[in-house]
């Protein structure tokens, strides 16, 4: 599965996806000119080039870390939004992300931002969860990094078998996260303990 991120794209055309709005309105039935949808066209083509055109802002942030604990960061209850690239509809995630800082510990606001800049595209759940886990074991310098995703996705939810109550669970264990077994438990646990 190659890597995708918000990066690798061309922005948006705004005025092609106004354009092409209005036809798709057609297309269904609908009159593009009647009070209601006049607009519809312009604002669902800002609502893509905001979506799909979001900078991260800065991914590298780290600091250096002389400590010898064999403790672990982890960020949980991070939710985003994605888009389907099989049907073009919005799944949510929730995200739990774990790792063991090696010479230097990340800013905790890259593990969202790396997050957010896997999910602002059209997506699956499972190239996230393995790019995110990739993409910040190289910023952080360690292999030791774990992400769950837990989704819902609104193209089984709502099209289809329409079965909303179902969430997909994905993880990616790299490095001690997936070779230590006592660990690997530990950090599963706290990742997918229900909130409080």
């Amino acid at each position: 599965m190659t890597s995708i991120t918000a990066l690798d794209r061309s922005p948006v055309d705004t005025d092609r996806v106004e354009y092409l709005y209005r036809e798709l309105l057609i297309a269904l039935g609908e009159n593009p000119d009647r009070e209601g949808l006049a607009d519809t066209p312009r604002r669902a083509a800002a609502w893509w080039a905001e979506f799909l055109n979001r900078d991260p802002g800065s991914l590298g942030t780290a600091f250096t870390h002389d400590s010898t604990n064999d403790g672990f960061v982890m960020l949980r209850g991070i939710d985003v939004w994605s888009l389907c690239e099989h049907h073009l509809l919005p799944f949510r995630l929730t995200v739990s992300i774990a790792y063991i800082p090696g010479p230097q510990i990340l800013g905790l606001s890259k593990l969202v931002r790396q997050l957010e800049l896997h999910a602002h595209t059209l997506q699956v759940q499972e190239r996230i969860t393995t790019d995110v886990a990739h993409d910040l074991a190289k910023a952080a310098g360690t292999d030791d990094i774990a992400v769950f995703a837990e989704g819902e996705h609104l193209c089984m939810s709502m099209r289809g078998v329409k079965a909303p109550a179902v969430r997909t669970l994905t993880s990616c264990r790299l490095g001690r996260t997936a070779s230590d077994p006592e660990l690997a438990a530990r950090i599963e646990r706290l990742a997918l303990a229900p909130a409080h």
